[in-house]
């Protein structure tokens, strides 16, 4: 808690002794941050969304740019399983030989070359 109020995602409302307060509101606010967290969304980006005094002021175009990516994500990811269970049974004599390996290792291999492009610029 100390932690998300030192980076202004909650406020406290005073103090009992040597326990912060918070307002009742506090705990759906926290799960919001939770949500925004599950979801990839940097604490600076939750911050924004979250707005100043309580108010939500989230992005609806950032959400959706969100959603793509992870729809990107996991379909990058369900080839990825696809791929290393067929390699698992494959009865080719050799992983090398098997023209559904070779196509996952070109896909690997043409993401590595993006990401490496994406890091240069």
């Amino acid at each position: 808690m100390r932690f998300y109020e030192e980076r202004g995602l909650i406020h406290s409302v005073g103090r009992q002794g040597i326990r912060r307060q918070f307002h009742e509101g506090v705990l759906e606010r926290l799960a919001l941050i939770a949500l925004g967290q599950t979801a990839g969304f940097s604490l600076d980006e939750i911050g924004q969304m979250l707005g100043e005094n309580r108010w939500l002021e989230i992005d609806r175009a950032r959400l959706s740019a969100k959603a793509q990516e992870l729809d990107d994500t996991i379909q990058k990811l369900a080839a990825m399983r696809d791929g290393l269970r067929h390699a698992a049974i494959c009865s080719a004599p050799s992983h090398m030989a098997c023209p559904t390996f070779r196509r996952l290792l070109a896909r690997a291999a043409a993401g590595a070359r993006g990401a490496s492009k994406k890091k240069r610029v």
